[in-house]
């Protein structure tokens, strides 16, 4: 699937956001079991962001590295 650049850019962001937000809710809400699937939502989104965000830093970092070495 391809997405335009600005919102491939602005996925992990949306992941923090989103589990961000989850957690915060799984403070205030008290009816059902709202609470635990808030918070799993809420952990799973952050950790999924960070993964993200590490590994384009990564991918790019390596990318980066490559070319200067090719270039030499």
């Amino acid at each position: 699937m391809w997405v335009s650049k600005p919102i491939y850019e602005s996925l992990p962001y949306f992941y923090l956001l989103v589990g961000a937000i989850s957690l915060a809710a799984s403070m205030y809400l008290h009816h059902w079991y709202w609470p635990t699937i808030c918070f799993s939502v809420g952990l799973f989104c952050l950790v999924a962001g960070l993964v993200v965000l590490l590994k384009r830093r990564d991918s790019r970092e390596h990318d980066r590295r490559a070319k200067n070495d090719h270039e030499i």
